[in-house]
């Protein structure tokens, strides 16, 4: 019987239909195998030919690159408490911006703290330039890590990003006592070991996700991030307070080279040289991708820089980011000198909105599969309305909390309910990438993410410099101009967006959905 839901999907252009069935071939059972010989076996675009979740090499690596990135994004922000601790008060007092239009939110907790810690004299200025210069390392790994991962495989350059992060980490303290200068070129080195992180896993799920398992796997993959951010946040401001700054990065860099180990030990490249895989589990993830993936030994550069859906996804990436940046580098500004909360103390309020966001991307890869797979909907039609949601949502809800002025638990819930909803897009443009080009999913990540790294440079500067008096409504200017670019970018993803791999990304040039 046909679906009811099938003709509101819209056709997502001139190559055919998307609805890949889930198997090409279904494996061959024989009848002691199935669970009830008297059961008619399921049709080959059914999900219940799926090789079971439980154990499953599939699932391994998702959960492990799960902890893999809650392990970098831990390395990349813990920083950012620690520093607090790590400078002079006084000098930090001369660069003293709080507002003054809120009234004070929460009163000091007298509690013991470690003051053992070493202080440095650097100004606001010199902490800029100290946080910022993680990026600068970040952006220039994006397209070679990619195209590396494409042509060797992306576990040694994934496990040896995590390890290198790691290993500088450990030497934050010996460089900070250097100098400045030595504390910059550490976050630059930084930056590039943990830029060729997320092209390389892209490429491999190029090799590990069936097409109608991708929005599940890659959400709990990449949702490790935003745990990373709601544990390293508090958790880094106890370490601080009770122990002193240095052990932030020794814990942190630690766990990082334990988890490098376990990652080589247990991951492989592809199901073909897996060694625990199941037999049936390779053949229904080699089958579910036949006639998606690309046998030219060339990268086709120009067909692919010139392909519309790529520069789709590059808006949207570019957009999310601009709101995703200026929040993660400036929410504890805002609510320490606008609303006047004491993040120190209360420091879970910075992290409850990444929260949010990882049960969200957890959630709506899931939902995001269900609606392909059992409801025929089509890939492209979920990546749009998902990419709206998540980036439309969160414009409204930044905009409403820079206009409801000093209410503390409204400002805190629309925050939150913003970063919230901005998950949706870990099943809308993030991973549409592999629904244009398998082959090249790790250097069109590349690709999007280098531009989309620019607002992490860009975006926390702009924002400072349109708040010289951290007032309410200077704060309202900064939100608007994100909530404008993220709706621009969910426009322009919607409009010009693709569901099916791309002629140039096969080299037959038979379009081929997924």
């Amino acid at each position: 019987m046909k679906s009811p839901v099938s003709d509101l999907a819209p056709s997502d252009g001139e190559e055919g239909s998307d609805r890949t069935p889930l198997l090409q071939r279904a494996p061959r059972a024989e009848t002691g195998d199935l669970p009830n010989p008297g059961i008619k076996p399921a049709s080959p675009a059914s999900p219940e030919l799926a090789a079971p979740v439980c154990c499953s090499a599939r699932y391994n690596l998702a959960f492990l690159s799960f902890f893999g990135f809650f392990v970098l994004y831990s390395l990349r922000v813990n920083l950012s408490v620690a520093l607090v601790d790590m400078v002079d008060s006084n000098t930090t007092a001369k660069d003293n911006r709080t507002s003054y239009e809120c009234a004070e939110h929460s009163a000091p907790i007298k509690v013991l703290r470690n003051q053992t810690g070493k202080k440095y004299q650097w100004d606001a200025e010199t902490q800029g330039w100290i946080l910022g210069s993680f990026f600068y390392g970040y952006i220039i790994t994006q397209i070679p890590g990619g195209y590396v991962a494409s042509r060797s495989g992306g576990k040694l350059l994934l496990g040896l990003g995590v390890l290198g992060t790691a290993a500088f980490t450990l030497f934050t303290p010996l460089a900070a006592d250097f100098g400045v200068g030595a504390l910059v070129a550490l976050r630059a080195l930084e930056g590039l070991g943990e830029g060729v992180t997320f092209p390389a896993m892209h490429a491999m799920w190029s090799s590990w996700a069936p097409p109608l398992e991708r929005s599940k796997l890659l959400s709990i993959s990449y949702a490790g991030a935003q745990l990373g951010t709601v544990v390293s946040l508090p958790l880094s401001g106890v370490i601080c307070y009770y122990m002193n700054w240095t052990y932030v990065f020794y814990l942190f860099g630690l766990v990082g080279i334990i988890w490098f180990i376990l990652w080589i030990c247990l991951v492989s490249d592809t199901p073909e040289t897996h060694k625990t895989i199941t037999p049936y589990e390779k053949e229904y993830i080699l089958s579910s991708l036949k006639n998606q993936l690309s046998s030219q030994k060339s990268v086709p550069w120009i067909p692919m820089l010139k392909s519309l859906p790529l520069w789709a996804i590059v808006v949207a990436h570019f957009s999310y980011n601009w709101t995703f940046y200026t929040l993660l580098t400036l929410l504890p500004t805002y609510m320490k000198e606008v609303l006047r909360f004491n993040i120190q103390e209360n420091g879970f309020l910075s992290a409850v909105p990444y929260l949010g966001c990882w049960l969200c991307m957890i959630l709506s890869g899931q939902a995001a599969d269900n609606l392909r797979a059992r409801w025929n909907f089509s890939t492209l039609w979920v990546r749009r309305v998902f990419s709206l949601i998540g980036m439309i949502g969160p414009a409204i809800f930044l905009v409403a909390a820079g206009f409801i002025g000093c209410d503390y638990s409204l400002a805190v819930a629309f925050l939150t309910i913003s970063t919230t909803l901005g998950g949706f897009c870990s099943s809308g443009f993030s991973i549409n990438h592999l629904d244009i080009a398998p082959s090249y999913a790790g250097i069109l990540l590349g690709i999007t993410n280098t531009f989309a790294t620019i607002p992490g440079m860009i975006g926390p500067i702009i924002a400072r410099s349109l708040t010289p008096e951290n007032t309410i409504g200077e704060w309202q200017t900064v939100f608007c101009i994100a909530a404008a670019i993220n709706v621009f970018g969910a426009i322009f993803f919607t409009l010009f967006a693709k569901g099916e791999v791309q002629n140039w990304a096969i080299s037959d040039h038979r379009g081929h959905r997924s």
